[in-house]
């Protein structure tokens, strides 16, 4: 698809419509005063999800980490 130009009206004015096209692949330049300011257009970012693992050797926790705290034994009843 070609990219259009659209002056920052009419981005404003029928911003939900613009949204609808860039989902279907449009891209958009959005122009003030005839001079390019922005672009409109789909993001190329992949879906990632976490791994299981993935953190394995980044988390370490201490073996304290169960102890009881002594500022919070009054709390402890």
């Amino acid at each position: 698809m070609k990219t259009v130009v659209i002056g920052t009206f009419d981005a404003k004015t029928h911003l939900s419509e613009y949204l609808d096209k860039v989902a279907e692949g449009q891209s958009f330049v959005i122009s003030k005063r005839g001079r390019p300011i922005a672009e409109l257009r789909p993001l190329t970012v992949k879906e990632q999800h976490p791994q299981f693992g993935s953190d394995k050797g980044r988390v370490s926790i201490k073996s304290t980490f169960d102890d009881d705290i002594p500022e919070m034994s009054e709390y402890q009843k």
